[in-house]
C-alpha cells in the first residue's frame, strides 16, 4: 500500500518550458545584478563562499564568482550554492508578480484528491527547497504547499543516486516499498527503485518505452494509486 508519494516538478507536476523558458533566463539576465546588490547579505555571502569551494578557488573575486553562476546556468548544472542563489532571485520574480508557478490541471487535481485521503505528499526536485515552495505557493490555483508534507533537493543527495532515496524513505519513515516515485526521467526512476520504491514514469512527451520496467502514463490522472 502507498502512503507517500514523491515528485520531481519538471515535467512532472510542471511544464519544463515553465524551468526553461520563464525561470532560467530570469536568473540569467538578473543574476549579477541581485549577487552585487546582496554581498551584504550573510546568507548570500555564506553561499558565495560555497561556490568558491564549488569552483576549488578559495580566492575567487566577486566577478569570479558571477562569471562562473552565470556558466553553471548556461550549462544547466545542478549545483548546490547556484540552486540556493537561484531560489532566492526567482522570490523576487515570484513576489514582483513577474510570473506563476506552473503546474499541470491534471497534477494539481490528483494532488487534491490524494492529499484528502491523506496519503503524504513530498517533492524531489534538483531546484533548492526555497525555489521549490516558492513556485509551488505562487500558483495559478493559488498557494498549493499546505498539501506537501516536506521537500527534498540535492542535498539529501543527487537525483540518479540510489542512495539519495534511501535517505528520503529514511527521512519520511515508511519503508520504502510504500513510496512512490513520479517522474519522467528514466535515469531518476531506476535510482529509486534500486533503492526499494515503486515508480511511475510521466511520459507527457514523446512516445512510451516498450521495454520500460516501470509503468508509464501521460497524466496524472492515469495513476491509479
Amino acid at each position: 500500500m502507498v502512503k507517500a508519494i514523491v515528485c520531481d516538478i519538471e515535467g512532472t507536476t510542471t511544464s519544463l518550458s515553465f524551468v526553461k523558458d520563464t525561470l532560467f533566463p530570469y536568473a540569467r539576465r538578473h543574476i549579477s545584478k541581485y549577487v552585487r546588490e546582496n554581498t551584504d547579505n550573510p546568507i548570500i555571502s555564506t553561499l558565495l563562499d560555497d561556490v568558491r569551494i564549488a569552483m576549488h578557488h578559495p580566492n575567487a573575486t566577486l566577478n569570479d564568482i558571477i562569471d562562473q553562476l552565470e556558466r553553471w546556468i548556461d550549462e544547466d548544472e545542478k549545483i548546490t550554492p547556484l540552486k540556493a542563489i537561484q531560489g532566492y532571485l526567482w522570490e523576487v520574480g515570484f513576489n514582483n508578480g513577474d510570473y506563476h508557478g506552473h503546474v499541470y490541471s491534471d497534477a494539481y487535481e490528483k494532488l487534491k484528491i490524494w492529499h484528502a485521503s491523506g496519503t503524504d505528499l513530498y517533492i524531489f526536485s534538483s531546484g533548492s527547497v526555497r525555489a521549490q515552495k516558492l513556485l509551488f505557493s505562487h500558483t495559478e490555483y493559488g498557494d498549493l504547499t499546505p498539501m506537501f508534507s516536506g521537500y527534498f533537493d540535492t542535498n539529501i543527495g543527487a537525483k540518479s543516486d540510489p542512495s539519495s532515496y534511501m535517505n528520503i524513505a529514511d527521512n519520511i519513515g515508511y519503508p520504502a516499498m510504500e513510496i512512490l516515485f513520479l517522474s519522467d526521467v528514466k535515469q531518476e526512476l531506476d535510482a529509486a527503485k534500486s533503492a526499494g520504491l515503486s515508480t511511475v514514469w510521466l511520459i507527457r512527451y514523446g512516445s512510451p518505452s516498450h521495454d520500460s520496467q516501470h509503468p508509464q502514463v501521460t497524466n496524472f490522472l492515469d495513476i491509479t494509486v
